[in-house]
């Protein structure tokens, strides 16, 4: 079965009813992939080392040879492993190169449906910042630390609006206790990828929620194309009381490990002073999260209204919600952005 060569577009829509297997090294993998690709090296990293060293020194012939001396015992084992997926394979590399063509090959003449990425992975990372640099219609839901946006936003999703989680996708909440209770996060260019995706499975002719954002969440850098589209959409700020935002805290970090609390409050000490992180650790001590929390708004509340006068959004405006449930803050919200939305659209 002769194998057939796609463009980016085409790869990633037929693909979804097949996998994708990536045939670079591990650590390429994880650096960066197309969201539910299998990682399916042709050589592990030690051997892409040696191959490229020869290439580099003795040249193609060389290294060539040496590539076919480590993967000869392997070919067999290739096809086993790939045969389990039971579906179409769509593979690929960095570039479109010898190492997706010699998989595809393989495979295909074990009789499988085999299709290859035209440019490999590289071409696919074009078409990622390019999806990201386009202009998107954003809702952005911003508020004091506390407030409880994701979860309005989870709730909106639940009810039929087009959300995007960065903070769900980046594994981080974006403070310097964002980390805690969260899976490592991905790499820049791996978030990249996932924000790409979820992009292309959103009507992008509507509305799509999605959170205020600095452009560092965590250690994930937002593509900056993006994030100036971001920055300049209708921006809606969630006005909840001190003590709703102090209870949501105190829950969500109330299992949370002293230590990592400890260090926590340790990142931003600068910004409190010694006397307020004392009167943080005391709190920490005396089981007292909520006191603990109030101290860390002290920093976050100043940083968040400093951050909110430079904003460039094209139109900016305070809701404070009649009931503080998440539900109820998500109905009323929906019904407030229509009424504005409606209202700014006719103004302009």
């Amino acid at each position: 079965m002769p194998v057939q060569v796609l463009n980016t577009t085409d790869f990633l829509a037929l693909s979804l009813k097949g996998q994708i297997l990536d045939v670079r090294s591990p650590r390429e993998f994880s650096q960066g992939h197309i969201p539910g690709a299998a990682s399916f090296p042709l050589f592990t990293d030690e051997e892409r080392k040696v191959v490229g060293t020869l290439y580099k020194h003795q040249g193609r012939e060389t290294a060539i040879e040496k590539g076919l001396e480590l993967v000869g015992p392997k070919l067999a084992n290739f096809v086993k492993h790939a045969r389990e997926f039971n579906k179409p394979l769509f593979v690929h590399c960095w570039r479109g190169g010898m190492r997706s063509g010699s998989m595809a090959w393989l495979l295909s003449t074990a009789g499988m449906d085999v299709y290859t990425l035209k440019g490999g992975y590289k071409a696919y990372r074009k078409h990622v910042l390019g999806e990201l640099s386009k202009h998107y219609k954003l809702i952005v839901l911003g508020g004091r630390t506390g407030s409880g946006k994701t979860d309005v936003l989870l709730e909106l999703k639940k009810n039929g609006e087009q959300v995007i989680d960065l903070e769900g996708m980046a594994h981080h909440k974006g403070s310097s206790f964002g980390s805690i209770h969260q899976p490592p996060q991905p790499t820049t260019e791996h978030f990249g990828n996932l924000l790409c995706e979820q992009l292309s499975l959103l009507d992008t002719s509507k509305y799509i929620w999605i959170e205020d954002e600095s452009r560092m969440i965590g250690t994930v850098n937002i593509d900056e194309a993006f994030f100036n589209t971001l920055r300049k959409a209708p921006l809606v700020v969630l006005q909840v009381t001190d003590e709703y935002r102090l209870t949501r805290l105190a829950t969500d970090y109330g299992t949370a490990e002293r230590k990592l609390l400890d260090q926590a409050f340790e990142r931003i000490k600068k910004k409190l002073g010694g006397q307020h992180l004392n009167a943080a650790m005391e709190a920490l001590n005396n089981g007292d999260l909520k006191l603990a929390a109030a101290v860390a708004l002290r920093y976050y509340d100043k940083a968040y209204d400093f951050g909110l006068s430079t904003k460039e959004a094209e139109v900016l405006w305070y809701f404070e919600p009649k009931v503080e449930t998440i539900q109820a803050i998500g109905q009323e919200l929906r019904e407030f952005v229509q009424l504005h939305l409606d209202k700014w659209k006719k103004s302009g």
